[in-house]
């Protein structure tokens, strides 16, 4: 037994000295870099308003034609791919709507209805059964619309209990929906119904998705010697006359590109950054009003609610819902799947993550993720000397429990404040580089920033991803892959202009299709943020949050601990 532990203790010291020389390495790289760029660039992190490339009003130059940005898929059986994704996926046919459209001919959430089935004949509810709402849309006149395509969103909930879940929504294309929902708690259940876009609003998305997929301009800072340029950069450039800088990643083929600057070469560039734009639908800007048709609820006629008995004696609940849960006394429950665990102490988290590396990526709102787990374990020292803040990269490690947590931001197309181009990396290539293995988890989204772009470009990045991701867990099958999935927000006009519920919904259906059939998990975060009480945000409040990390850990310990 002596013998025995010596042994254990040897491999825990070998262990600790390999993440202290982990620690030492990327600290030195971190500050080093960071230091040069202080000391070099200090007064250039605003860049100047002049710049190589196109200016806004070539932005809006209608001469140069749409649908310019456009790639061939990388391999001839993605081409196949795209092509059955696009058309399993595509929304519904949206009228036509010229610069001189009629308003009041557009679909209105004020005058359309929903109506609950009546129980006239003694209907009642059960749990474990579905609940279907019928839905009018109607335009501003209260006439009916004739045809589909509006964007709709419904939940069913209980303030008291803090119970929540969202609706399935059937577009039956004649003007008239259906939102399913599933019924998991017995008691008052109170139907919501809103319009985040009318079909006509629809038809302005996909056209500027077109025409204007370079609406957010991106910059970069260029150096050599004394000599510093800025450069507009996208994935998508104009047609000009200028020439470009290609900065395609060789490994993934992901496309990336930069008017060439006046005087340097295109291997002196240092800084990746997003400029500031102007939203403007134009003649259209009347089909994004927040109080008016975007975002909108629609009415009920007659009653809103119904009550909800318990489940039938010997009654099974339904396996074909698809909703992935629900909230109850504020607490996510999973309908189908991996049970949900609450890990509600600092101690059940971090015996859940003991021995465990977790590699985050992605936007912002997977680095919530890494934030909510550093504040809520104290033991988890961050070693994040002169990251940039809120991009990273992040690194925290609780020596005692040898848990490693890092993340990085995905590659661009990226909207954060200046970065350094050496820390663009592309998910991919990240994958390819880890050994993976049991203890090994890995957390990635990506959906917000790409938006902008047509879908081909997301589905080419997925694409990449995912063959990334089947070579991990070829070289090691025990390795948990995790996706979290987009989630609803907040929307002004200035908002749709870029980041439309839309869009992310659009982008989180291709992102669900691409990986079916790869073994990962899913953390769903849209039904998660449309089924709770808290107001839609892009980055969900800390109790989503919290709720969000109990389905991960879930994962990684599917026995309960603690």
């Amino acid at each position: 037994m002596k013998v025995y532990k010596s042994d254990k203790s040897s491999k825990s010291s070998k262990r600790k000295k390999c993440f202290a020389v982990i620690v030492f390495l990327v600290m030195l790289v971190n500050v080093l870099l960071s230091h040069y760029l202080d000391f070099k660039f200090k007064d250039q992190w605003r860049f100047p308003l002049v710049m190589v490339g196109q200016d806004h009003d070539r932005m809006n130059d209608n001469s140069v034609p749409s649908n310019f940005c456009v790639f061939q898929p990388l391999l001839p059986e993605n081409t196949l791919e795209e092509r059955l994704l696009l058309e399993s996926n595509a929304w519904p046919e949206t009228p036509s709507v010229p610069a001189n459209f009629y308003l009041s001919k557009t679909s209105s959430p004020q005058t359309s209805r929903f109506m609950i089935p009546p129980n006239d004949g003694g209907r009642q509810w059960h749990v474990g059964e579905e609940l279907t709402v019928m839905i009018q849309m109607n335009d501003f006149h209260g006439n009916p619309k004739k045809t589909g395509g509006d964007f709709i969103i419904a939940r069913l909930h209980n303030p008291d209990l803090l119970a929540g879940v969202t609706g399935r929504i059937v577009d039956h294309l004649n003007g008239s929906y259906s939102a399913v929902f599933p019924l998991p708690w017995s008691g008052r259940a109170d139907v919501e119904v809103t319009l985040v876009h009318p079909s006509e609003a629809i038809t302005v998305l996909d056209r500027l998705t077109k025409d204007r997929p370079d609406r957010v301009q991106f910059v970069s800072l260029f150096s050599q010697g004394e000599e510093t340029e800025t450069a507009i950069c996208n994935v998508c450039l104009r047609p000009t006359e200028a020439p470009i800088c290609d900065f395609t990643d060789i490994k993934t083929g992901e496309p990336w590109f930069c008017y060439k600057p006046k005087k340097l070469d295109c291997d002196s560039r240092l800084i990746h950054s997003r400029t500031s734009y102007r939203a403007t639908f134009g003649p259209y800007g009347s089909l994004f009003q927040s109080d008016i048709n975007m975002k909108v609820p629609i009415p009920p006629s007659g009653g809103a609610s119904v009550h909800v008995l318990p489940k039938l004696k010997g009654m099974k609940s339904r396996p074909e819902f698809i909703q992935p849960g629900y909230y109850y006394n504020g607490v996510w429950q999973r309908l189908t799947g991996t049970p949900v665990h609450h890990f509600n102490s600092p101690f059940a988290i971090s015996l859940c993550l003991q021995r465990k590396m977790l590699y985050l990526y992605g936007d912002s709102t997977v680095r919530q993720w890494y934030e909510y787990l550093t504040r809520r374990l104290q033991s988890l020292q961050p070693y994040n000397y002169n990251s940039v803040q809120k991009v990273g990269p992040f690194m925290s490690i609780d020596y005692r429990r040898s848990t490693l947590v890092r993340f990085r931001v995905h590659g661009p197309p990226l909207r954060f404040s200046p970065l350094p181009v050496a820390e663009l990396r592309y998910i991919a290539n990240e994958l390819d580089a880890l050994g993976g293995g049991e203890n090994t988890v890995v957390i990635f989204g990506i959906w917000a920033h790409f938006s902008t772009f047509p879908i081909e470009i997301y589905i080419r990045r997925l694409q990449s991803i995912r063959g990334a991701v089947i070579r991990l867990l070829d070289r090691a099958p025990d390795t948990l892959v995790v996706i979290r999935t987009a989630n609803v927000r907040y929307l002004t006009p200035a908002v749709a202009w870029t980041n439309s519920d839309f869009y992310s919904f659009e982008r989180d259906k291709i992102l669900r299709a691409v990986f079916k059939g790869v073994n990962v998990r899913w953390v769903d975060a849209w039904d998660m943020t449309l089924a709770h009480y808290l107001p839609h945000d892009i980055h969900p409040k800390p109790p989503i949050i919290q709720n969000m990390i109990d389905v991960l850990l879930s994962y990684i310990c599917p026995r309960r601990i603690g």
